[in-house]
């Protein structure tokens, strides 16, 4: 009989709206500054605000830290440490996607325990628990609020280093759509697309079971019943609601069961080239699967069902092949782009991409391990 462990917040505040109701969880907390981990577009474009205002409403106090880069860095999380320190503050709470609440974890970590952010690369590197971090989402979405993982850019390696780590783990996650309206339709597509890798990973991974199948299926079946629809119209609330459900869900599944080579090999196109997270990850995703449904094929029929194919006499490859199919629809219906070369990527780089992406703590999750031909050959799929 094997043990699974399945890590989630301890309080987890969504839906339309809740953004209100968060004060009397940060202040059952008993803390007494917080540190307000964020970057400028969100400063700037009044989303941050949104949070400050219910914040001082309550009293709370913070201090404000916005440097954030959209792939941070080693030197984002010391300036974040330095920042903290001199404030006073003893809790961070986190404003924005994946960017800010990785940085915010990376900050949480070295305040309680020491040393260089480079020193917890891997899995369950720290020994104490971080700061308590209060997790406050504004896209649709990297799942970021609710994972015990965070990426971090080594900028002289040029290197994404993948954190897993239980005691990153977020004390409180908001999920509130209101804060999502209104994104620009590239920003909503690429972090649905991330949250769709996030589902698919986790369901063909060695390390599923029952709960993070169930969870990721139902992430699957919101995310293609409606990114398609916030793509369309920033405004649509209920789109974007069922996008928060979707998100916390696929969250849960791969928190719990893994990712897989999509993601080892995004996190470097990201570290070499600062390119967007979720957009590398929609266009590595149906080459990827392509190559895992040869190996696990029966693990993409509950997939295809998901996505609303019947799947009765249909064979294991039928619908594999339909998922893929799906996926390439979905991706070029709220505009991708197909091809990395369009991004500036460039020939002389694979090798590079694919040794590190072999290294990656992400590509152990995978249902086989390419060789690092196979990986160059994936890369040039999408040249």
């Amino acid at each position: 009989m094997s043990t699974h462990v399945f890590y989630v917040p301890p309080i987890n505040i969504m839906g339309k709206g809740c953004l209100s109701d968060i004060a009397p969880y940060i202040k059952e907390l008993k803390l007494s500054k917080a540190l307000v981990v964020t970057d400028k577009f969100l400063m700037k474009s009044g989303i941050a605000g949104k949070v400050l205002a219910v914040l001082d409403e309550a009293g709370i106090e913070y201090a404000v830290y916005d440097e954030v880069k959209p792939n941070p860095t080693c030197k984002n999380v010391h300036d974040g440490v330095d920042f903290l320190k001199a404030n006073g503050c003893d809790h961070l709470i986190s404003i924005g996607g994946g960017s800010p609440q990785d940085t915010a974890k990376g900050i949480g970590i070295i305040a309680t325990n020491g040393g260089h952010i480079k020193e917890y690369e891997g899995v369950h590197k720290s020994q104490h628990k971080s700061l308590p971090i209060v997790a406050v989402n504004t896209t649709a979405g990297t799942s970021a609020e609710v994972t015990i993982n965070y990426v971090i850019t080594d900028e002289e390696r040029k290197v994404k280093m993948v954190m897993v780590d239980k005691n990153s783990l977020a004390a409180i996650s908001v999920n509130d759509p209101e804060l999502m309206l209104g994104k620009p339709a590239d920003l909503t597509a690429a972090t649905g697309m991330d949250a769709l890798t996030h589902a698919i990973e986790a369901l063909v991974t060695p390390g599923a079971y029952p709960v993070t199948d169930a969870t990721a299926l139902a992430a699957v079946e919101l995310i293609f019943n409606n990114l398609a629809r916030t793509v369309k119209n920033g405004q649509d609330i209920e789109a974007r609601e069922q996008m928060v459900y979707a998100i916390f869900l696929g969250g849960l599944a791969f928190n719990n069961a893994g990712l897989g080579y999509v993601h080892a090999m995004a996190h470097q196109l990201g570290g070499v080239y600062d390119l967007p997270h979720g957009v590398c990850n929609a266009m590595l995703l149906p080459y990827v699967e392509e190559e895992n449904a040869k190996v696990v094929p029966h693990r993409f029929r509950n997939i295809a069902k998901a996505i609303g194919l019947q799947i009765e006499g249909k064979s294991d490859k039928e619908c594999a092949d339909f998922v893929i199919e799906s996926i390439k629809a979905l991706s070029k219906e709220v505009g991708i782009p197909s091809k990395l070369s369009e991004l500036g990527v460039n020939e002389v780089d694979l090798d590079l991409l694919a040794e590190n992406s072999m290294k990656d703590a992400c590509a152990p999750g995978n249902p086989f391990i390419p060789t690092k031909e196979e990986v160059i050959a994936l890369f040039r799929k999408i040249l």
